[in-house]
């Protein structure tokens, strides 16, 4: 199934991460001689116990990079396949967000299903990719963020990194353009009545500057 396909069977679309995880299988036996499948079973018949072990024994012993030897470390633990298929991502999804309002975050969730609409109306290209912390917006890259930071709020991001002029003093600067960081300003949410004309407005903004 194609991650259009499966974007349709739910609220949430496949994230770009998918993508580069799917090239990233199929690349791995012409960069490193061995499939995932054999990789996998290399580590769990000959390598060590834990994941961290494991992660220092494929860069020792097998020649692997940083990155590469800590994906497979993780993947060896049963970690990651979220991201092998639109359908294990999208399945994931959902469980993410439920998982970010639970417990002592679950009287926020009024206000992330009314930051989603939000998010989800502003645009006929606006899609949202919930990650295990975050739930961003994508345009042809992440034009804000839904982020439950602490038990009293959410932290609605913004890229502006294109904006010629200053948004109000409610926006607050995150220090994002000077980091690298496509989040550059966020407003605090405490309860929907916050999500208003003006958070419209700047969103508004925050997508067409994506266009």
């Amino acid at each position: 199934m194609s991650a259009k396909q499966a974007d349709r069977k739910s609220l949430y679309s496949v994230h770009p991460g998918v993508a580069m995880v799917q090239k990233r299988v199929s690349e791995l036996k012409a960069k490193t001689g061995r499939s995932l499948e054999e990789w996998l079973a290399l580590v769990k018949k000959g390598g060590p116990a834990t994941e961290a072990e494991r992660r220092d024994w494929l860069k020792k012993k097998h020649g692997l990079g940083t990155y590469s030897a800590m994906w497979l470390a993780e993947r060896s633990v049963g970690k990651g396949g979220e991201e092998d298929s639109p359908e294990a991502y999208l399945a994931a999804a959902g469980r993410y967000v439920e998982e970010m309002y639970a417990g002592g975050k679950a009287h926020l969730r009024p206000i992330y299903d009314a930051l989603l609409r939000l998010g989800l109306e502003i645009g006929a290209e606006a899609k949202a990719c919930p990650c295990k912390t975050i739930v961003p917006l994508y345009r042809n890259h992440v034009f804000a963020q839904i982020k439950p930071t602490t038990q009293t709020r959410i932290d609605f991001g913004f890229c502006f990194l294109k904006l010629d002029k200053k948004p109000p003093k409610r926006f607050i600067d995150t220090g994002g353009a000077k980091k690298g960081d496509r989040i550059t300003h966020r407003v605090e949410i405490t309860s929907p009545a916050q999500i208003d004309a003006e958070v419209k407005r700047w969103l508004k903004t925050a997508y067409d500057l994506d266009a």
